[in-house]
């Protein structure tokens, strides 16, 4: 059993983390703005916390094994998660990551391709620039896990495919995997660590 912080553990792929981490027996801190539906939930510490504010995060993340970072890139800067895990003595930090970095057959990224919806270009392009900072960090042993181009709710399949900075397709041409699936392949790497200081990809 690990001690797994949680960063965002109530929005849409951070509460199927939760699921997934306890469903494992972990022990969870879900850290969130608004964390009081998880109150009284067993095996589930909570604090509320904007992490963009102050130091409160490294207090909260300290003396876990691993943190799981679901923030959104476009309000979250990299470093306000980095720093304080860091400084907390926190050794492995698993990031939730975006489509928009990975690359498409023609060697170009999903972000830069012309039909690339405008509304998420800049929750992409902050994605791509947390991932950067992960690339130039020295200390921690990281790993940034970027889904399909669609992130959707769906069934918990307990099936996914692995790629590494390739955009994956399914027979159907269509790239997807829903959140507890990516939840799983997520908390398969907390367990068994396969891409240290790496990217990878998951899909069906």
């Amino acid at each position: 059993m690990s001690k797994i912080a949680i960063i965002g553990a109530t929005g849409r792929a951070g509460s199927q983390l939760l699921e997934e981490a306890l469903r494992r027996g972990h022990s969870v801190t879900a850290i969130a703005r608004d964390p009081s539906r998880l109150q009284g939930r067993e095996g589930v510490s909570t604090v509320a916390l904007d992490v963009t504010r102050g130091e409160g995060l490294e207090q909260a993340v300290a003396g876990h094994d691993v943190v799981l970072s679901a923030a959104h890139f476009a309000t979250v800067p990299a470093q306000a998660i980095i720093g304080p895990v860091k400084k907390a003595g926190v050794k492995r930090l698993l990031v939730v990551g975006g489509a928009g970095s990975l690359l498409l057959p023609s060697g170009e990224r999903v972000i830069d391709a012309p039909d690339f919806p405008e509304a998420y270009k800049a929750e992409a392009s902050a994605g791509g620039d947390f991932l950067q900072a992960l690339r130039q960090e020295q200390q921690l042993d990281w790993t940034f896990l970027s889904p399909s181009a669609e992130f959707v709710e769906g069934e918990r399949t307990g099936s996914y495919r692995v790629g590494k900075d390739h955009l994956l397709v399914d027979a159907k041409g269509r790239s997807w995997i829903t959140f507890a699936d990516y939840a799983i392949a997520l908390l398969d790497e907390v367990e068994k660590p396969a891409h240290s200081r790496q990217r990878f990809t998951v899909g069906y």
